[in-house]
């Protein structure tokens, strides 16, 4: 049985396609520019996903630390006594596998040792605290005082205040106590009990935590109503609006990501303007697959004329270079995968790159490239390299016989 006119001989056409692929003697710029193509979209397809894994990783990291340091939610008053037991109880009762934290804050200033510095005071109860909070909680193991006035401070602030573990520090607050015939703010001295490292320093020198039992005595808070509730789960952003139908009115609720919304915002920018600058190098490299194709077209006229003349359909000599197209394309983005993915592996296993931890988070470089991001990669390189192929190959096809072999 015959095969349709339209349907190209694959015989036929692997057989040139075979043949164009190997170095010609008298053409080598065509092989060469070939080359370059292959060479090009391999080295994009790698940057590409070495640059995403990059950035990634870089985000997924200071999501990780904001999460612990701000907190999945946080319930906020609108009124005073707004936040009270009776509050964190319906919570418990409707959503029993959350974990809760509620709080008093206010903003101090740390003295010791000639060092100043202005920090916010929460606080809390140290066992509801430590189920939320894996950073307070590795930071209390080894808690030796039993005082209500005890202080878990950061370790920048504990480095910058000369104050270790079981030193004391003055903490002086915006509320003012009598002295004499005059007032003076009031002051305290807490004893350290426990240094955390959340990794990022601002964080370290701005965060302190002592008792309930403190805010209660020193300024005079009354017990069991709250300048706030933190909230601890798995999928705030699922949970926040199931949360939200049972809170009163009096109150909002917040979640971390809302609190640094601009900051991912920012760094999603960059992520996409980042990904869309290094996808013109693919973009380069395509137009080297046009130029060695369209040299191969213009070089081989009188044997895609003499094919013509012996039976080729223009489909057959469409297929031809097309394919040409898509085997150095396919070729680049195997070997850029490769090499992308053992430049990932060499990132994640050796320490190569090191960063500040007290800017980054991290003092390795973190690399992790989602299937998204690499699919994204795929998708897009792929669509520049069949666009590529197109021109070529129609213009093969369209190469008139009888014009060629008639000015040869």
């Amino acid at each position: 049985m015959s095969k349709p006119l339209s349907a190209p001989d694959r015989r036929f056409v692997g057989k040139i396609i075979r043949h164009y692929l190997k170095y010609d003697r008298d053409n080598p710029f065509i092989f060469i520019s070939g080359i370059l193509a292959f060479g090009g979209i391999a080295a994009g397809v790698m940057v590409l996903m070495i640059a995403m894994g990059i950035m990634n990783g870089t985000q997924k990291e200071f999501k990780k630390r904001l999460f612990v340091m701000n907190y999945p939610l946080t319930v906020l008053p609108m009124r005073e006594n707004a936040i009270d037991d009776k509050l964190t109880q319906t919570l418990k009762t409707h959503f029993p596998h959350l974990q809760f934290s509620p709080y008093y804050t206010t903003q101090v200033i740390t003295k010791n040792a000639g060092a100043v510095q202005g920090s916010l005071l929460y606080g809390i109860d140290f066992d509801k605290e430590r189920t939320i909070n894996p950073i307070f909680k590795k930071a209390t193991q080894q808690s030796r005082s039993h005082s209500k006035f005890k202080v878990i401070i950061g370790d920048s602030l504990s480095y910058e205040m000369d104050a270790p573990v079981g030193n004391k520090v003055t903490v002086y607050f915006s509320e003012q106590q009598a002295i004499g015939f005059g007032t003076m703010p009031l002051q305290k001295r807490f004893v350290v009990d426990g240094i955390f490292d959340s990794g990022l320093k601002a964080y370290d020198k701005a965060i302190m935590y002592t008792t309930l039992e403190a805010f209660e005595k020193l300024l005079k808070r009354k017990a069991g109503v709250y300048d706030g509730l933190h909230i601890y789960t798995d999928d705030p952003i699922e949970e926040i609006e199931q949360i939200r139908k049972v809170l009163p009115e009096s109150v909002v609720i917040e979640g971390w990501w809302q609190q640094n919304g601009n900051f991912f915002s920012a760094m999603e920018m960059e992520k996409k303007a980042l990904f869309l600058v290094l996808l013109l190098i693919i973009l380069v490299a395509s137009l080297n697959i046009i130029s060695s194709l369209l040299m191969t077209v213009m070089s081989r006229r009188s044997e895609i004329a003499l094919m013509r003349t012996l039976g080729a359909t223009q489909k057959e000599i469409k297929t031809i270079f097309f394919k040409l197209g898509l085997i150095i394309g396919t070729a680049g983005i195997l070997t850029g995968t490769l090499l992308g993915g053992l430049g990932i592996w060499v990132l994640k296993t050796f320490d190569i790159i090191s960063m500040p931890a007290d800017v980054y988070g991290t003092s390795r470089l973190p690399v992790d490239l989602t299937l998204s991001d690499f699919g994204m990669i795929i998708l897009g390189t792929s669509v520049i390299i069949l666009l590529s192929s197109l021109y070529p190959a129609r213009k093969a096809a369209q190469t008139d016989p009888l014009r060629v072999l008639r000015n040869e």
